[in-house]
């Protein structure tokens, strides 16, 4: 697990933006700690590492474009785009696993995979592929850049500035904002092999 504390002090904002833009609307970002990141930075803020009135607008400013960015290229590249072989930043189960969830929960799916490793990266290019009409995603990009970008800053400052001694927790606390994050993905995971697995399906396939 890449160490948020360490990442942050060493990237700096700058480097903070273009982890979130990547992480965001970019293949080679699924794999950043968001989530932690950002939790983390807003938990800096609270002990003087960063300025919450410099880190919010970067954090949310970053999400939005990112989720832009990768919207466009859906729109652009188009279904073709899964025919194009597995690579170190392109893996097609990823962009299937986005494409379920907006299947299964639509427009809205901007807004929740920004809380779901992995899918948040994918979910703007499905919905540029899928030819999203933009005014629907970019209010909902906007409101989840809000809610993420911003909402997870302001939940580790507070709980820095709330808290006294919570430094020595700082580390479990990240851990267990990991497992929350995954849990959305799970339970989607979990449902669709249960139901691959139910009588009727089996039925289906025979």
């Amino acid at each position: 697990m890449l160490d948020p504390t360490f990442l942050i002090k060493t990237a700096g904002y700058i480097g903070l933006f273009f982890i979130v833009f990547a992480e965001s609307g970019l293949f080679i970002g699924f794999f950043l700690p968001g989530d932690s990141l950002l939790f983390t930075a807003g938990f800096l803020a609270s002990k003087g590492f960063l300025n919450m009135l410099i880190l919010v607008p970067i954090t949310f400013v970053a999400a939005v474009l990112g989720d832009n960015v990768g919207y466009a290229f859906g729109r652009r590249v188009g279904p073709k785009i899964f025919t194009k072989e597995d690579s170190i930043f392109f893996h097609k189960d990823h962009l299937r696993r986005a494409e379920e969830f907006y299947q299964a929960h639509g427009p809205k799916t901007i807004v929740i995979a920004r809380f779901t490793p992995i899918v948040r990266t994918f979910a703007p290019i499905v919905a540029g592929i899928g030819k999203m009409h933009y005014r629907t995603f970019l209010f909902y990009n906007i409101v989840g850049g809000a809610l993420w970008g911003i909402g997870l800053p302001l939940a580790g400052y507070f709980l820095g500035k709330t808290i006294p001694g919570v430094d020595q927790y700082l580390i479990p606390i990240i851990v267990v904002i990991i497992f929350i994050s995954f849990l959305p993905g799970g339970y989607h995971m979990l449902k669709e092999i249960l139901r691959a697995r139910s009588p009727k399906n089996k039925q289906k396939g025979d």
